[in-house]
């Protein structure tokens, strides 16, 4: 029997590529996952690269072909802890049973802030990010994951008619930084459930107040 070594090993390559690249991949996602706890139980500066190369199970070059470093990694960490609750809020309001596409708003800023108690979403997320980060590139990444589910639930309520129809990315920028002031109360707080409940009242009456039908006024 005549084999085609060529193409065999033709074959054979592409796997061989896939298979490097899935390797590749879950060492990445296991530094990710390994730095995400023992960011979130005790923050970035105590936390060094030789214990979360231990707890991920690879090695130091392991860490530095995939990162920078430290901060790289953290990087990583806070954008796929973004992604989620993004994720999650964005579900958690279209199941909320809202009777208007502001009522769902509403139920998505609850969520938001009753996140904004785990432990994971106040280290890392609101105590560390900005500080680690920067500001500007703290920011950057959550309008990234947060701005553009604004915009699209203001943009359904004025569709509706739920809001007066005005410029919603000025307005959804707004927005935003009232959530962000809000989480960084909550994060802050002695009593983060107590925050949480007040902010979550203010943000309410907030939201509350864009239902009205009257016009914006003109600078």
């Amino acid at each position: 029997m005549n084999v085609n070594r060529d193409s065999t090993r033709t074959a054979a390559e592409p796997a061989a590529r896939r298979s490097q690249a899935e390797r590749s991949e879950a060492t990445r996602h296991a530094l990710i996952e390994a730095a995400r706890g023992l960011f979130a139980e005790r923050g970035y500066a105590d936390v060094g690269t030789e214990e979360i190369v231990r707890a991920a199970g690879v090695t130091r070059g392991a860490l530095y072909h995939h990162f920078d470093g430290k901060r790289e990694l953290f990087e990583a960490v806070y954008e796929r802890v973004e992604t989620g609750l993004a994720e999650r809020i964005a579900t958690g309001a279209l199941s909320a049973n809202a009777d208007s596409p502001l009522g769902a708003m509403r139920a998505g800023a609850a969520m938001f802030l009753q996140a904004c108690t785990e432990p994971e979403v106040q280290r890392i997320a609101l105590l560390d990010g900005p500080s680690v980060l920067g500001w500007d590139r703290w920011r950057e990444i959550g309008a990234e994951h947060g701005l553009g589910l604004i915009e699209a639930s203001l943009q359904a309520a004025i569709e509706a008619g739920a809001i007066a129809r005005q410029p919603v990315r000025p307005l959804a920028h707004v927005l935003m930084g009232a959530l962000d002031e809000a989480a960084m109360l909550v994060a802050r707080a002695e009593d983060p459930e107590r925050m949480r409940a007040e902010a979550g009242q203010t943000l309410d009456t907030l939201l509350a107040a864009l239902s009205s039908s009257a016009a914006p006024r003109q600078a």
